[in-house]
């Protein structure tokens, strides 16, 4: 049997359905570089061929970490599914001559590189200038026209995403932003391989969505996400997904598959991504590039990952087109034949709809909650409806316990500061979008109050 090296570090799908699916294909081997979830510590026992969780002092060179283990193990094909691990596992393939993301994988990393390579390029983009100091951000914006979004070059989940918009807001974007990139590291969403990496960042301008010029039906957000692989440098569009109004500054509150859009505008969309993906000349790896979609048709790319979407969007994908994409990469870098998608799926080929909701404490317009709540999902099934055909559950390993005291939204720290991540399950999109309107407005009515000790603790 095949054997491969799973490298996990926060992020991504969760653990325990990657795990599942690669586990289906091969021997697996976990080398973990943050702590398990405690829901999948058992099971990785019993998926798993060996189970290594590193220290933090070998993780000082993390790609020769990667290489010894994957040579220890004897390793066919070495995987992540991390934001914060693909640049180290890239290059751990090259050194040990198997397939994966190839050489310029950082280009779909550092969000610096990325945008000078669609410049280059002569791709549609907001503008923007890369920042490494107080003073680059105020000469950006003298030169950028305001509303500015300043973001961290290595982030995911929009972390440390900060609205400048005036020159009497930089100083104080520039210091929130470096505190919550420092706090996020403490908490293992930080970039493993490349060292500092938190201090770089980059300004840009906040280009105008019209999610209405685009969907047929109300509620959708003014963002899209193209869902594909490239395959020995080619790339395949699997899907699209769509989203829900983000919360300020852009947190993603829900994710749908699939993106209801008419043929015509998806095919629009997919060519563009291509344009983006194939700039970065990847090898072979999971994409994931979000699009704005503006009036008039205009589209800009806002960034390209060498990773499948987080979250729950591959499960989404796997339930509402039967496609395990997991698995489909895992056989295609073990030199298996894999039958990819010709085209993009389209919302006409799907089985129903699924999407997943992030719980932050705030409410539909993003305001925060009047009063700390406690978590309690069997509290949110039996308090609140939800469509006839429609089915809700919770990711426990991306959710607080049950009775955890949920955390007060910060619009820096973005996706750190949900309380729990739910999964529906639905006839079509649009449904999912009502019930998960119907979830965010009920949510801070019907979960039990916090006592003052509970909400200082």
């Amino acid at each position: 049997m095949n054997k491969v090296l799973f490298v996990h570090a926060k992020g991504g799908p969760p653990l325990g359905y990657a795990l599942s699916r690669v586990a289906a294909t091969s021997a697996v081997h976990l080398l973990a570089l943050s702590a398990l979830p405690p829901t999948v510590a058992a099971s990785a026992g019993r998926l798993c061929a060996s189970v290594l969780v590193s220290v933090e002092s070998e993780r000082r060179d993390l790609v020769s970490l990667i290489v010894a283990r994957a040579q220890a193990v004897g390793a066919d094909a070495v995987v992540t599914f991390s934001e914060y691990a693909v640049v180290a596992v890239a290059q751990a393939c090259e050194k040990l001559g198997l397939a994966g993301a190839g050489s310029s994988c950082a280009l779909a990393r550092d969000k610096r590189m990325m945008r000078r390579t669609w410049q280059e390029h002569g791709i549609s983009q907001p503008r923007f200038r890369p920042v490494a100091s107080e003073q680059d951000l105020h000469d950006a914006a003298a030169v950028l026209p305001f509303p500015l979004l300043l973001k961290a070059a290595w982030s995911a989940g929009s972390t440390a995403h900060q609205i400048i918009r005036s020159p009497q807001e930089v100083r104080t974007a520039w210091e929130r932003s470096r505190e919550v990139m420092a706090e996020s590291a403490q908490l293992g969403y930080a970039e493993l391989h490349v060292a500092d990496a938190g201090a770089d960042f980059l300004v840009e301008q906040i280009v105008a969505g019209s999610a209405g010029d685009w969907f047929d039906q109300p509620g959708w957000g003014d963002y899209v996400s193209v869902e594909g692989v490239v395959i020995d440098g080619d790339f395949r569009p699997v899907c699209l997904s769509g989203r829900m109004p983000t919360v300020e500054p852009f947190t993603e509150r829900a994710g749908i598959t699939p993106a209801a859009l008419p043929h015509d505008a998806q095919e629009r969309v997919v060519a563009l991504a291509r344009e983006a993906v194939d700039a970065l000349g990847l090898a072979n790896c999971g994409t994931h590039t979000e699009i704005k979609l503006g009036a008039d048709g205009r589209m800009w790319v806002i960034e390209t990952a060498a990773r499948f979407g987080g979250a729950m969007t591959v499960p989404q994908i796997e339930e509402v087109f039967g496609l395990d994409l997991i698995g489909m990469l895992v056989d295609h870098l073990l030199g298996r034949p894999v039958s990819w998608p010709a085209l993009a799926r389209t919302p006409q080929e799907a089985r129903g709809a699924a999407g997943s909701l992030v719980v932050l404490a705030v409410d539909g317009a993003g305001d925060a909650w009047p009063g700390r709540r406690i978590w309690d999902f069997p509290t949110v099934t039996e308090a609140i409806p939800v469509s006839d055909g429609s089915r809700l559950s919770v990711v426990a390993e991306n959710s607080l316990p049950d009775g955890a005291v949920v955390p007060v939204y910060d619009p820096a720290a973005g996706a750190n500061t949900m309380a729990a991540l739910c999964l529906l399950s639905a006839v079509d999109p649009q449904i999912v979008i009502r019930d998960f309107r119907t979830l965010v407005d009920a949510l801070p009515h019907v979960l039990p109050a916090a006592s003052p000790e509970e909400a200082r603790s």
